[in-house]
């Protein structure tokens, strides 16, 4: 009688699954692991397409990912998307449908020693059977750029299907010359109707369809997974255990909020989502929404970001897309960092919400920004024009006999102010950078450069 081969983790590193020749280092010598020590959601992991929810764009008839599946193949690809919707699912599918020997690692525990043994071993498989191997590379944007740069001759010729999985943008992650060599599937969060079918398998599994739950606590279920199958299995089977214990006979929105308020909301620190929300506050300001401000900052708050990095965003909208408008913004943003500093957490964070809405709420005008732009351009542009003789200092006599100096106004011994000097060179005398708005305080400014732009020099009257 021959021994019933136990079933293995289809994540567990250095398998090659359809490789009967290379188990894995001890894997005849472990024992079986219990059913209920794996999660829940490895356990409920689709094992054929047909069960797969959600990403209709990649798994639906026309879907590239359902042909693939159905050639019995699989491509050198990045299946990129927030946690919880299927990426490690669909490399699973892949390499099970083209039955092509598979290893399973993570860039984490990958050194480059170990990519040239596997390299030269895909290169052995290749020559012995004519077929590529398949390695399927979780967190792969953690591979440093040497290490990327192995990758490209052999996914190039066909010797090794890369496969890897991603939370963050591979346009970013990923060196252009492997990233040119993959295609590229992205999934997206799953809808609200995907999470209910995700939700009814869970609670069938769990063999709890007689408790029903209230249509509140469903909702407020799904709103937590947020577009995360895995988040919202793993509060189920939570929910599950506590009606269990408790004998519960429903479930309403207090048993739900009792687990998920020990859910953190979804950020990744120094991530594409972070750098997303900290857009989303900065624009938010920018069109002046304090409500969608004040929403992104404590979407930041409370996926804990740096308060002092969200000061700082503070700072640069005030002078970015408030400026001159509104002048006192720049100080208040710079004061609500120093406030911070000596209230710290949790009081502070009232600080850069009370900054947020004055700079949400305040006139805005970017003209000094566009000004300097326009400026830097045009300074580089003409690097070789030289200062004008009249606004260099003649420190010495021999300067003062060149003529340096010579002709320079004194703005101060004017009524107005202002002289009819030219401060530009020769070739830009004329040229405009800084166009105020009519908002705000850039309203009595614009008037003000209207009249001395126009005059250039004494006035008896100048503009209030």
């Amino acid at each position: 009688m021959t021994a019933r081969k136990r079933p293995v983790h289809p994540r567990q590193p250095g398998l090659l699954q359809g490789d009967r020749s290379a188990p894995a280092r001890g894997a005849e010598s472990r024992r079986p692991t219990p059913p209920e020590v794996v999660p829940l959601a490895e356990r409920l992991r689709p094992r054929t397409p047909d069960d797969f929810v959600g990403q209709t764009h990649l798994m639906g008839e026309d879907g590239p990912i359902r042909q693939l599946l159905r050639e019995r193949r699989a491509v050198s690809c990045v299946l990129w998307g927030p946690p919880g919707t299927g990426k490690t699912t669909l490399a699973a599918l892949m390499a099970r449908a083209c039955a092509w020997p598979t290893v399973w690692t993570t860039a984490v525990h990958l050194t480059t020693p170990q990519l040239r043994k596997l390299f030269r071993r895909a290169q052995d498989l290749f020559r012995a059977r004519h077929i590529p191997l398949v390695v399927i590379v979780d967190e792969v944007h953690r591979l440093n750029r040497a290490q990327q740069a192995l990758w490209l001759p052999w996914v190039e010729r066909g010797t090794v299907v890369l496969i890897g999985i991603t939370t963050e943008n591979p346009s970013i992650a990923l060196i252009p010359p492997l990233l040119s060599r993959l295609h590229v599937f992205r999934l997206h969060p799953l809808s609200p109707e995907e999470l209910r079918q995700v939700f009814e398998r869970t609670w069938t599994f769990l063999g709890l369809t007689d408790i029903p739950w209230e249509a509140e606590a469903l909702e407020s279920a799904l709103m937590w997974a947020a577009g995360d199958a895995r988040r919202l299995i793993q509060l189920v089977e939570a929910v599950g255990q506590d009606v269990r214990s408790r004998h519960l006979s429903t479930v309403d929105r207090s048993v739900v909020q009792r687990w998920a308020e020990t859910i953190l909301p979804v950020m990744d620190q120094g991530g594409e989502m972070f750098y997303n929300l900290i857009s989303a506050l900065h624009k938010s300001i920018r069109n002046s929404d304090p409500d969608a401000a004040l929403y992104w900052l404590a979407r930041l708050v409370l996926g804990g970001a740096d308060p002092r990095y969200i000061a700082r965003r503070l700072i640069r909208a005030a002078v970015e897309d408030v400026g001159l408008a509104e002048p006192r913004a720049l100080g208040m943003a710079v004061d609500a960092l120093r406030a911070f500093e000596h209230l710290g957490s949790p009081e502070g964070e009232l600080v850069l919400a009370w900054v947020t809405v004055f700079l949400a709420t305040a006139p805005k005008s970017d003209r000094v920004y566009t000004a300097f732009q326009e400026a830097l351009d045009t300074a580089e542009a003409t690097a070789g024009e030289p200062v004008p003789l009249h606004l260099c200092n003649p420190v010495t006599s021999f300067m003062e006999d060149w003529g340096y100096g010579e002709g320079y106004q004194h703005a101060h011994d004017t009524e107005a102010g202002v002289t009819a000097m030219e401060c530009l060179p020769t070739a830009l005398q004329g040229a405009q950078f800084y166009h105020p708005t009519a908002r705000g305080m850039e309203r009595r400014i614009r008037r003000w450069l209207a009249y001395i732009r126009k005059h250039r020099g004494p006035a008896e009257n100048p503009p209030q």
